[in-house]
């Protein structure tokens, strides 16, 4: 009972903050969050916590939790580190694509596709950042993937937060394209596509947008 409490907080949350219904920075109170839930503190504190993880929330101590506010010039900066990394990551896979690592990367597109389509905003996210970090996998390189998923995560929230669900078709139908040139051997066209593709996310991410209401009761009523 408790375990599912926990994860209706977390995911109530969640929705109000990808939907646009939370202010970064707005404090989430303990007891404003028990009341509305009508659960104890515990319970609250564990859901902050897993959201903590999760990079949707930041807790400070002494202070309390509070949404997370990513910076757009540190998501700035990561696709400038992702496009010089990502371009090359490109060409190397497409010399040396067979086609077992093509069918691994279509079955991911595959995933990616129905997560858009149910328009699961979380799941979608995820799917579409796994997509570059599942290439350096394929290729065998550890390092490479851990420090793409590092990258990407520093920019998750800010993807989650300002991506609408157009933005994600847009995003699915260019990995398919990236994809269709990895797998014939392409490197040149896949690098542009790569190059194409993150400049398309960046300017979608950066952009700003306006956010309702930082009032926890109106937010998730």
């Amino acid at each position: 009972m408790e375990s599912s409490s926990t994860t209706q907080i977390v995911q109530s949350l969640t929705r109000a903050i990808i939907e646009h219904r939370l202010l970064p920075g707005s404090k989430l109170a303990e007891q404003k969050l028990a009341d509305h839930f009508g659960v104890s503190r515990t319970l609250v504190r564990q859901a902050l916590l897993q959201l903590a993880q999760q990079q949707l929330v930041t807790l400070e101590p002494a202070r309390g939790a509070f949404v997370a506010a990513p910076s757009a010039d540190e998501a700035r900066q990561v696709f400038a580190v992702r496009r010089m990394l990502e371009c090359e990551m490109a060409r190397a896979f497409a010399s040396q694509v067979t086609p077992a690592m093509a069918r691994e990367l279509r079955k991911h597109i595959a995933r990616e596709k129905r997560a858009v389509e149910q328009d699961d905003a979380s799941s979608r996210t995820g799917l579409l950042g796994d997509f570059h970090v599942h290439m350096a996998e394929l290729m065998g390189n550890q390092v490479l993937a851990r420090l793409l998923g590092q990258l990407i995560s520093r920019c998750a929230l800010i993807t989650l937060m300002y991506q609408s669900s157009h933005d994600a078709v847009h995003s699915h139908d260019e990995h398919v394209e990236i994809a269709r040139a990895l797998a014939a051997g392409d490197g040149e066209l896949a690098a542009r596509l790569m190059a194409e593709h993150l400049s398309h996310v960046e300017a979608h991410l950066t952009s700003g947008r306006g956010y309702p209401s930082n009032d926890i009761r109106q937010a998730l009523a």
